[in-house]
C-alpha cells in the first residue's frame, strides 16, 4: 500500500512538473512575439524614417548649389 501512496504522489509531482514547466513555454512564446512584433513595428518605422530622410537630403543639397 505505500508503494502505491507513494507512486501516486510521485506521479502527480511529475505531472504538476509537467504543466508548470508548459505554462513557462507558453508565457515565454507569447513574450518572444511581442518582442518580435515590436522589433518589426521599429524596424517599419526606421525603414520610413530612412526613405523619407533620404529623399529630404538630395533636395536639400540640391537647392543649394
Amino acid at each position: 500500500m505505500a508503494d502505491n501512496y507513494l507512486e501516486k504522489k510521485m506521479e502527480a509531482l511529475q505531472a504538476r512538473k509537467a504543466k508548470e514547466q508548459r505554462a513557462k513555454q507558453v508565457a515565454w512564446k507569447k513574450r518572444m512575439d511581442a518582442y518580435r512584433k515590436k522589433l518589426e513595428e521599429q524596424r517599419a518605422i526606421e525603414a520610413a524614417a530612412a526613405d523619407t530622410a533620404g529623399a529630404i537630403v538630395p533636395e536639400a543639397s540640391g537647392a543649394e548649389e
